[in-house]
């Protein structure tokens, strides 16, 4: 019965886009599925990005990106204490924001002085970007039916343990750009999601993290999972941890495949966008 009205429930909020999305994208996953012997020889023959970045070299930019978040929101609470409302809403975006840029800057040196072909063989080549585009909103397509099978399962779960009255919560950042409808902060969190985030976590989990898994593992898979599991821990609320691995993995999967890290990029972008417009539509 619990089932029944968890699905009745999430159906009545599906529009009819959401379900375009999904028949497109249970279609694309399952020729993929064909294609690879249920995913199995997705990343035969995958090549490496050949690099000699030792791994406290990695966890250089990801303390350098705690650190500068920490000092700027000190700042904040010296410089501007009791802030409230769409006022702290906004100088939080605009910590993340600034917060993210020396550890983008950190990780792109030491990858042009670490890695063969540098940037290139990081996975930023311009050249690839059109081609990468395309190919993303492809990968993004194929994993929406299971992000969203993945919510509706721990929907179920929290039901089960808290109630009918349960709901996964929404994002802080989702929360505040419906709460705040001031122009300002609504624009700095859309910069936010869909500029700033995929392009630091894309640098760091992805670029760092799962080369330098890769580096260690013999096969690309076992790298990708475990970037993923790191991935997820610096989510905050665990209820989304299910759902950002799934994504995590179709992200890692896309980095290895083409060796580009626009197209993991582009996908992460496009994720956030259609959760950012979905927020705003409501």
């Amino acid at each position: 019965m619990i089932i029944k009205e968890v699905i009745k429930e999430f159906l009545s909020q599906v529009s009819v886009v959401d379900i375009v999305i999904c028949v497109g994208g249970s279609f694309v996953l399952a020729v993929w599925l064909l294609r690879t012997r249920l995913g199995a020889r997705s990343l035969d023959n995958c090549p490496q990005r050949r690099n000699d970045i030792q791994p406290y070299l990695a966890l250089i930019p990801l303390f350098l990106w705690i650190f500068t978040t920490w000092l700027l929101d000190l700042l904040k609470g010296k410089m501007a204490p009791g802030l409230s409302g769409w006022r702290n809403a906004f100088a939080e975006n605009l910590i993340m924001c600034l917060g993210a840029a020396p550890m983008v800057v950190t990780a792109l040196v030491l990858a042009r002085n670490h890695f063969a072909r540098r940037l290139k063989g990081f996975g930023l080549n311009p050249k690839t970007i059109f081609r990468d585009l395309g190919a993303a909103l492809l990968n993004l397509l194929a994993i929406m039916p299971v992000v969203l099978a993945v919510i509706i399962l721990v929907t179920l779960v929290g039901e089960l343990f808290v109630g009918p009255e349960y709901q996964m919560p929404r994002h802080q950042e989702l929360k505040e750009i419906i709460e705040y409808p001031q122009l300002q902060v609504r624009i700095l969190i859309i910069i936010n999601a869909i500029i700033i985030v995929p392009l630091a976590e894309e640098t760091l989990f992805r670029g760092m993290f799962q080369t330098l898994l890769r580096s260690y593992l013999s096969r690309p898979w076992p790298a990708i999972i475990l970037a993923s599991l790191v991935f997820i821990i610096f989510h905050a609320n665990a209820e989304h941890w299910p759902a950002l691995f799934a994504l995590s993995l179709c992200l890692g999967y896309a980095y290895e495949k083409s060796g580009s890290l626009f197209r993991s990029m582009f996908i992460h972008s496009m994720f956030n966008a259609l959760s950012v417009f979905a927020a705003l539509g409501q």
